[in-house]
């Protein structure tokens, strides 16, 4: 953990002893939020790909990296869409071909809330107890009024019973919040930011509404900017971080759209930038994770 913020990749280079890099994996689900399950179309402000604009295969990404990293350790990303959206035999299938992969050392899962069931918990119980692992919620906000605009298609309780239920099995859980959602005040942010530290989640993901071709909302808020400057961004998430308990493992701040699909804000591809800027300004405030949480 390095002085400023519990980073995952210092998570990471702790647990496993070297530098440990996530592969993004399309593991060919969908959503019920596409295929008329729960609604069509996805989040608003999902892509056409389902967030997973990285997403390929073990053996072109490790090509791509190890260069950079020729000694990581590397670990399964099951992104895009929904990856417990299946027949449990299914998953099966899919989760243990890619942990049987000789260069892949564990597995992240990201998913819904309401893609949590008995079936699927005690896959994951079976899993965690040989593997490292992690599951990922979209949560994306508390508040229903903003929930029903962007279409998630479930509310706040089955977010509740999922995490309950995850972390009943000793599952580490990490939970995504998008900051700047169209409506929501930074006090309407930082209340979901409290209730996902109060919910028990082991890691976080914040970050910025991108406007991305693709999405719907592409059609309807092409002109709409979640913040108006890095500057008013960076210290927004300096404010979040000083209230996120230190124990919590954040594994994202910025966001991650490739720049040839980003509409706004047209800086957030700069993301090396923000996070500069993060740790800067922290630094100026002699400020650090947690160091404003109640005791």
């Amino acid at each position: 953990m390095n002085q400023q913020i519990n980073s995952i990749s210092s998570y990471l280079k702790n647990h496993f002893g070297k530098k440990t890099v996530k592969l993004s994996i399309d593991g060919g689900f969908t959503c019920p939020n596409r295929d008329g399950s729960k609604g069509y179309g996805g989040c608003i402000f999902c892509s056409e790909n389902g967030s997973g604009e990285f997403a390929s295969n073990i053996e072109e990404q490790v090509e791509l990296l190890s260069e950079k990293w020729p000694d990581a350790n590397y670990l399964a990303y099951f992104q895009n869409h929904t990856n417990t959206y299946a027949p449990v035999e299914e998953l099966r299938e899919k989760y243990e071909k890619v942990l049987a992969h000789p260069l892949i050392n564990g597995i992240a899962i990201a998913t819904r809330p309401d893609c949590i069931n008995e079936e699927v918990l005690d896959l994951l119980s079976e899993l965690n107890e040989k593997h490292f692992l992690w599951v990922e919620l979209g949560l994306q906000t508390i508040h229903e009024d903003t929930a029903l605009w962007m279409n998630r298609g479930y509310e706040l309780p089955v977010y509740d019973y999922a995490i309950k239920a995850l972390n009943e099995r000793g599952i580490k859980t990490v939970v995504h919040l998008i900051l700047g959602l169209p409506g929501e005040t930074k006090q309407d942010m930082i209340e979901s930011v409290n209730y996902v530290t109060k919910s028990g989640a082991w890691g976080m993901k914040i970050h910025m509404l991108n406007v991305v071709k693709g999405s719907r909302m592409e059609k309807d808020y092409s002109d709409y900017n979640s913040f108006e400057s890095i500057e008013e961004y960076v210290n927004f998430v300096c404010d979040l971080l000083e209230i996120i308990p230190p124990e919590i493992v954040m594994h994202r701040l910025s966001a991650d759209a490739p720049r040839k699909i980003l509409i706004t804000p047209e800086w957030s591809f700069r993301k090396r930038t923000i996070l500069n800027g993060i740790q800067h300004e922290l630094k100026r405030r002699g400020s650090y994770q947690g160091c404003k949480c109640e005791k």
